[in-house]
């Protein structure tokens, strides 16, 4: 839809809108072509014409069936030479109609009537030139300056403004030991260059319409990034109401119904770099972290927050702390079975059942049907599990109990020092753990993280 995809495949066609949302339909729509007596269904929209055209030397009669048309089951009409003397327009008895499926014909009064609502809600929309009668129509939304910051007050989403501070520098003994460890971890560091040590930090604050002097505005297009303006947009879709549904909420329900088969954000163009151009966001995810060749890099989790969003910046976050802990976990645990490897020959149980000289016979394991065996057949299994049972797993299992504790308090602190630096400290946490005591009736509140249940019993426990 644009000459220049670098540069537009996110714009509308007129080449200054953002795109922020696409909306996505199928059109199933059966076509019918009557001919004859017979009757042919197509999949896809055929082009018959209603009169052909057929050249001739001035030999051909000019009635009956030409050119073997007839042949196929379609009656034609008499043939009617026109002004030309060496052309023969011939009537083709086809008849084309669309069937008129009431499921689509729902649907579409579905779709007429919420994207009628999001226009009420203030996004602004562009559809498809063509008209199609089969396959995938899109539907592009995109969201003004007026309707994001309405939508950024209500939703509390914090902006940074003009005021910073410089951020308190270490000296001595700790600042050169961070500097060693920097040099070292050098080159397991991703190739990013947004991500580079500030000594300055922006002061954030929850936007409003009434203090825009407070915000560090230079173009409205730009003051929200991309993850933000997604995050917007669905959340409209996600509340506007439909009444032609049972469920009458959000785009979610529209889509489990197939009135929408897909409605998703678009990417910052392609994950390929062309040429010498600088790499955008995508492309500096695909290189630095996205592929098997950075798997010993640490993660940017700053772009993958400026890119995706906190969420699931934070789980990736918590993620790469869980993989980076596991290390050592893992080395113990190798030591472990490598232990257990190097005695399994010194196991005094595991050497008495292998022992075939003395015929150690077991009772049956059922009755009637089992027979006695000798212990010496259970010689691999012994064996086996003293790889993974033996004295050093004692120790293995304290490690592991300490390894939980430690990976516990390190993850508070890296998440207390991500809410920091991304302004979250004002955010309640996604999930809540509800208490509940042995009393008939709870009460019942609402709050961001679901329903709690508090019990007013006053001879109940306080903790």
């Amino acid at each position: 839809q644009d000459d220049d995809p670098k540069h537009t495949s996110r714009l509308w066609k007129d080449g200054r809108r953002k795109v922020d949302y696409v909306l996505v339909f199928y059109q199933r729509k059966q076509i019918s072509v009557r001919g004859g007596d017979r009757l042919h269904r197509l999949s896809a929209p055929p082009h018959p014409p209603h009169r052909l055209s057929v050249i001739s030397n001035g030999s051909s009669p000019l009635s009956g069936p030409v050119g073997g048309v007839g042949q196929g089951g379609l009656g034609c009409a008499a043939g009617q030479r026109s002004a030309g003397d060496g052309e023969v327009c011939v009537d083709l008895a086809v008849e084309v109609e669309l069937e008129a499926d009431p499921a689509e014909g729902e649907m579409v009064l579905i779709r007429e009537e919420f994207e009628a609502r999001l226009l009420e809600a203030g996004l602004e929309m562009e559809r498809d030139t063509e008209v199609r009668v089969y396959g995938p129509s899109f539907t592009r939304l995109h969201v003004p300056w007026q309707v994001l910051s309405r939508e950024a007050e209500f939703l509390k989403i914090k902006v940074p403004t003009k005021k910073s501070y410089d951020l308190k520098q270490e000296n001595g003994f700790s600042a050169s030991l961070s500097e060693f460890w920097r040099k070292v971890n050098q080159p397991f560091q991703p190739n990013i260059p947004q991500l580079g040590h500030s000594t300055t930090k922006q002061l954030s604050h929850c936007f409003s319409r009434d203090k825009l002097h407070l915000f560090n505005i230079t173009s409205k297009d730009t003051f929200f990034d991309n993850a933000t303006r997604s995050r917007i947009v669905y959340e409209i879709l996600r509340r506007t109401a439909c009444t032609r549904t049972s469920q009458s909420m959000g785009i979610t329900t529209l889509i489990a119904k197939g009135v929408y088969d897909s409605a998703f954000p678009l990417h910052d163009g392609d994950y390929k770099v062309v040429g010498h151009s600088e790499r955008n966001d995508r492309q500096l995810l695909h290189d630095e972290w996205a592929r098997y060749g950075a798997f010993y890099k640490y993660q940017p989790v700053d772009l993958i927050r400026k890119y995706f969003g906190e969420k699931i910046g934070l789980y990736f976050a918590w993620l790469g702390v869980y993989t980076q802990l596991l290390i050592p976990a893992s080395m113990v645990g190798i030591i472990v079975f490598c232990y257990g490897c190097y005695t399994v020959d010194m196991d005094v149980p595991s050497l008495e059942m292998c022992d075939k000289q003395q015929n150690f016979t077991m009772c049956p394991l059922c009755d009637g049907v089992c027979d006695y065996w000798h212990l010496s057949t259970a010689c691999g299994t012994a064996r086996a599990s003293h790889l993974f049972d033996n004295p050093a797993t004692v120790f293995f299992a304290i490690f592991m109990s300490l390894w939980v504790a430690t990976f516990l308090e390190h993850w508070k602190r890296r998440q207390i020092s991500l809410n920091h630096s991304w302004d979250l400290t004002g955010l309640e946490e996604e999930e809540v753990n509800t208490i509940t005591y042995h009393t008939p009736q709870p009460h019942r509140t609402r709050g961001r993280g679901g329903t709690h249940h508090y019990i007013s019993d006053p001879t109940a426990s306080q903790d």
